[in-house]
């Protein structure tokens, strides 16, 4: 026998829609487990998006995308087929092991699952934004519980200091759904594209499920990181004054699935093994392909968009795409060239609805690495995680003895050189060009906060350089000694290995 703790609340005397007896909107417990004990783990493996592995067989993987899978029958979309390849063997669990600091709990990530869900009821409740609620009447998102600070922090979410971690902290880890949710409310547009409550609250919550939480950078927080900084480039004067409700609903939806379900690995990595997503996608663009299609799986899941029109719905589905292949970092030099060369030009017209959506891609582009951009004490946590996510992939890559992608190896990379190479070669030139765009306040702020953290990355790097310098001689000299010693005693050759050898990583940085 099972309990439903179903999400949505509606009033008795209310017949109970088909879609809030969905799966996703209720949480299931056994009644052989306590009431607020995690979950069973085989529920917890069928999880969309999610990276799971088969009870049975603990060595083999697969992967549930139905982000993908969903959107088979649909016009336009061409239908995902799975079939076996050779690295299948590999034991991904290792993705999101955190090797610094050893395992962490396996049930700590469905314990927090299980407590977010249970604050949304306490906030479906506490706010009555399932029916009826007056238009005179803000639009509360947060219950009791988060009253205070975070409610402070939304005031503020326009700033471009804005501690989307600290945020996380008090929202429960449910930054993505509130921040949305708030901004989406902010603009008007529930009201005004006529979008219902609970189908939104659903998506919104389903898009943070499928953000994998154990990926150090690739997760939700990164995705309501990059929503908020969307959020600061459509109100510069430029956008806002040009910008319809339209591109501002596509550009905040963009912002927020523009990574959903990130697998923690990158495309090359992907067409090495030949996952299926790179023979699906013909190695263009999948990881940017497969977010698309998941998003469009979601606003379908839900309906979140089934009163438009058919044919408006489709051009949104589109364009949203647009936005997030846009994102594809491969095809970085396309889009800021013909970036230049409208500047050069002087002939971007946002009157003009394609020059609007080139636009939406450009501030996408540049919201989605804006880290080095941000104030030092939140640049330097994000380069830190996205490093330890490459660094994650290249352990993998080096267990199953594949060829360790570019920027992956721990050993002879740091945290210091791999910023300071892509704020040289990747960030500056973008926003140095978003800087002639949008010559404002805040893109002088970017550029000065990406100069002073470059700086402060290349005092690190000369920092840890003269400590390596002055242990080398050091260790030398006691490797000797011990050597001396070792000849002396007999007990050990000429050619024995000191245990005090710097690895070979150290002297290569």
């Amino acid at each position: 026998m099972e309990v439903c703790y179903q999400l949505p609340v509606l009033p008795l005397d209310r017949p109970v829609p088909k879609h809030v007896l969905s799966r996703r909107g209720a949480i299931s417990f056994s009644s052989s487990s306590s009431l607020f004990g995690a979950p069973d783990p085989r529920q917890l493996s069928q999880r969309r998006g999610a990276i799971s592995y088969d009870s049975s067989d603990q060595t083999a993987l697969y992967i549930r995308m139905l982000g993908d899978v969903r959107v088979r029958s649909q016009v336009g979309f061409e239908p995902e087929r799975r079939s076996s390849h050779p690295y299948l063997c590999i034991d991904f669990r290792t993705l999101h092991t955190r090797l610094s600091c050893g395992s962490t709990s396996a049930s700590s990530a469905p314990e927090r699952r299980v407590h977010r869900l249970l604050s949304f009821q306490r906030y479906l409740h506490s706010s009555r934004l399932l029916r009826g609620v007056p238009q005179q009447i803000p639009l509360h998102i947060l219950d009791e519980d988060y009253t205070g600070q975070a409610r402070c922090m939304l005031e503020k979410v326009g700033t471009w200091n804005f501690d989307i971690f600290l945020f996380d902290r008090l929202t429960n880890g449910n930054s993505l759904v509130t921040l949305t949710f708030h901004l989406l409310n902010q603009y008007g547009l529930v009201e005004l594209f006529q979008l219902d409550m609970v189908k939104l609250w659903r998506f919104l919550v389903m898009v943070q499920e499928d953000y994998h939480s154990d990926n150090p950078y690739h997760n939700a927080v990164h995705a309501a990181d990059v929503t908020q900084a969307m959020y600061c480039y459509l109100r510069e004067p430029m956008l806002a004054k040009s910008l319809t409700s339209y591109d501002i609903l596509l550009g905040l939806v963009a912002a927020a699935t523009h990574d959903l379900g990130h697998p923690g690995v990158n495309q090359p990595f992907l067409i090495k093994t030949d996952h299926y997503l790179a023979t699906l996608y013909r190695n263009t663009s999948v990881l940017e392909n497969h977010h698309w299609k998941s998003a469009v799986g979601l606003l379908r899941e839900t309906g979140l968009f089934s009163h438009l029109p058919a044919e408006d719905s489709l051009n949104m589905e589109r364009e949203l795409g647009s936005l997030i292949l846009a994102t594809d970092i491969s095809r970085q030099n396309e889009y800021l060239s013909r970036f230049r060369m409208h500047l050069d030009q002087e002939n971007l017209c946002l009157s003009n609805a394609s020059h609007r959506h080139f636009i939406l891609q450009m501030a996408l582009k540049c919201a989605d690495i804006c880290n080095p951009c941000r104030p030092w004490e939140l640049s330097k946590q994000w380069s830190e995680k996205v490093t330890e996510e490459f660094f994650q992939q290249g352990d993998i890559e080096k267990k199953h003895k594949l060829e360790v992608s570019p920027l992956c190896d721990r050993e002879t990379n740091t945290v210091g050189n791999i910023q300071i190479g892509f704020m040289t070669y990747v960030a500056e030139p973008l926003f140095a060009e978003w800087a002639r765009f949008s010559d404002t306040r805040l893109s002088q702020t970017m550029l000065g906060h990406m100069g002073l953290n470059k700086a402060s990355w290349g005092g690190l790097q000369q920092e840890q350089t003269s400590i390596s310098e002055e242990a080398e001689p050091s260790t030398a000299g006691a490797d000797t000694e011990d050597a001396a010693v070792a000849q002396m005693d007999g007990s050990r050759t000429a050619g024995g290995t000191s245990s005090k050898e710097i690895p070979q990583g150290n002297r290569e940085s």
